[in-house]
């Protein structure tokens, strides 16, 4: 019979194994198109869109181009990593993309503890668009009419029942 602490330890482990890494690239905010992110990106030298970001979320993935990840925090929509793209990969022009990360994101009933009895808003205390919605205390859906994928909602998630599908950016 387990003790106490191992069952409130399986709280911090996911419920099924996720992967480590996704193949699947999330593109900074304010991105034209996923062309101009394989075009221009890999011949960058400064990169200065991961060192712009203060949440630290930017990295560049193995073909030369930014990419986001969720693991500790989500993006703040600050325009930083616009501001100082140089090859205007990113731009703040209306008209482009703005607020919007190219990822759905979704709940994995399976693996979330709200869908199993157990009263959790990791996810919904830090959206700060209101775009979590529980029916009651339990059974978290996003909302995608005003999810911007920002991904703080990932990053708090104690069982990793977050995860995101990614789309290509058009333009």
């Amino acid at each position: 019979m387990a003790n106490r602490r191992d069952f409130f330890k399986s709280f911090t482990k996911p419920l099924h194994q996720t992967k480590e890494e996704s193949p699947l690239l999330v593109r900074p905010p304010y991105g034209k198109s996923e062309s101009f992110f394989q075009s221009e990106c890999p011949g960058c030298e400064s990169k200065a869109c991961v060192a712009s970001c203060d949440e630290k979320i930017i990295f560049i993935a193995a073909d030369g181009t930014p990419t986001l990840t969720f693991k500790q925090n989500g993006c703040t929509f600050c325009d930083a990593c616009a501001i100082a793209c140089e090859a205007d990969v990113l731009s703040l022009e209306e008209g482009q993309n703005s607020t919007w990360l190219n990822a759905v994101f979704k709940i994995s009933l399976d693996a979330c503890v709200a869908h199993h009895g157990v009263i959790c808003h990791s996810c919904k205390e830090p959206c700060i668009d209101d775009a979590i919605l529980f029916n009651g205390l339990f059974n978290p859906v996003i909302d995608n009419e005003k999810c911007t994928a920002c991904g703080f909602c990932m990053s708090r998630c104690p069982t990793q029942a977050i995860t995101y599908d990614v789309f290509a950016l058009e333009g």
